[in-house]
């Protein structure tokens, strides 16, 4: 079975490494997250204080 020269492992080194990093940049940027609006303000500071 020929061995491959080194110049072809860095080229595939480069190719799977840019691949990586694109693909892991486009899951990052492509999904939105929009956190709920009524969950900002859900405990009122009248439950905080402690009923002795």
């Amino acid at each position: 079975m020929p061995q491959m020269a080194p110049i072809s492992w860095l080229t595939l080194f480069i190719y799977f490494t840019t691949v990586m990093f694109l693909f892991s940049t486009m899951n990052y940027f492509i999904v939105s997250y929009s956190p709920p609006a009524s969950k900002i303000m859900f405990y009122s500071t009248n439950s905080l204080t402690w009923k002795w």
